[in-house]
Order: C-alpha cells, then structure tokens, then sequence
C-alpha cells in the first residue's frame, strides 16, 4: 500500500523515552486469527545469520531507488511469505511477511505492529508494490492512513495498485522473470528489461 508522509510516525500509545514491556506483533500470513510472535523470538531470527541468510537468497537487491522483489512463497496479498522457522502449533507458525523481515532487518523490531485498531501502527509501501522488501520504500503509518492512501492510488492507471492481475498476481509475474533470468544466465540490464516487461504486461489499457 502507501504511505507519503517524510517521517515514521510514533508508535501511538507509547511515550517516549520510557523503557517499554516486552512486545508482540500480529504477523502471521493465511491464518483467520494472526498469532503473536513475541520480541524476543523475532530477535532470535534476526540476529540468526542462516536464517538471514535464507532470507536474503530469497529477495533480488537492486539499485536503492528501485523496488526489491521477492522472489519466492507469496501470501494471497502479494506480500512475500518467509518461513523463518518451523514451530509447533498451527501450521503457518513462524511464517512472516518477507517486507516486514525486511524492515525490522534494517530498523530493529517494531512494538504492537499490525493490531486491529485503525490507529495502531502498520507497515506501508510507499512503493506501492506488495512484493517489495527494499526497507527505503517503506514506512510506518495507521491502518486508517494506508486505507485512505490505497483507495486514492490504486486509481491511478500507472500505480502497481491497478494491475489487473491483483497484488499477487504481479509480485508472482515479477518474481517469475527475476528467476527466468537468473536461470538463464542473463546480465542484470537483461533482467531489469524482463521486470520492466512483467509491470508493464499488468497495467489497464488505455485509448491514448
């Protein structure tokens, strides 16, 4: 989704300054109630260099500017789907968004993210594009705000959020020509043609 403001809004209902209790996020993909991951478990994996490294075998850095797509298991959203350990108890535990792996990757683990209050923090894209996991294109914002924001862009025949095959349907297509090319050997200026050729295949036609 998007976010445009040029700062990460505080997380609300936290002062500043002050020690704060031991956090929990609602990450989980595909299940009806998300389960909480406690912070100590998201440490766990983020200081844990194989499961880093997985991670990062899964996702195709380019320049800082551009989108990073994944390029593996992706939710029914179009965000990637990271497995960052297997654990007892439903079958998705310890599956988590790739772009929120990403993010607390780069800035460290985010407290009560991705509750069901409308101004509880979420993760948006500025990007527009689920499948992104470049933590520059990222930023904290409202479940109120993301909603706002995608129902003004996703009007936008340009905007990743018009594709006509849904969130999910484009990060698969991009994802398909990063692994094309890379199977094929191809320099990086060939894949970024293919990835120019997979956005362009799922934007609206247009009479002018």
């Amino acid at each position: 989704m998007s976010f445009v403001n040029d700062a990460p809004l505080p997380l609300p209902g936290m002062p500043v300054g002050l020690p704060t209790p031991p956090a929990f996020q609602m990450t989980l993909i595909g299940q009806p109630q998300p389960v909480r991951i406690p912070e100590r478990l998201w440490r766990s994996w983020l200081d844990n260099p194989a499961v880093v490294s997985r991670f990062e075998s899964k996702r195709y850095r380019r320049h800082q500017d551009q989108c990073w797509p994944w390029i593996a298991g992706v939710s029914s959203t179009g965000h990637g789907s990271f497995r960052a350990a297997s654990l007892p108890g439903p079958s998705r535990r310890g599956t988590v968004p790739a772009h929120l792996f990403a993010y607390q990757l780069e800035h460290g683990v985010i407290p009560r993210l991705g509750w069901s209050n409308t101004d509880d923090a979420v993760l948006c894209h500025q990007c527009d594009f689920a499948g992104c996991t470049n933590p520059a294109h990222m930023l904290l914002g409202t479940n109120r705000t993301n909603r706002s924001e995608y129902d003004l862009r996703r009007r936008n025949i340009s905007s990743p959020l018009a594709d006509v095959r849904g969130p999910a349907g484009r990060t698969r297509a991009i994802a398909d020509a990063v692994r094309t090319g890379r199977d094929q050997h191809e320099d990086l200026d060939t894949i970024e043609v293919r990835i120019h050729e997979a956005e362009q295949a799922g934007l609206p036609f247009t009479l002018w």
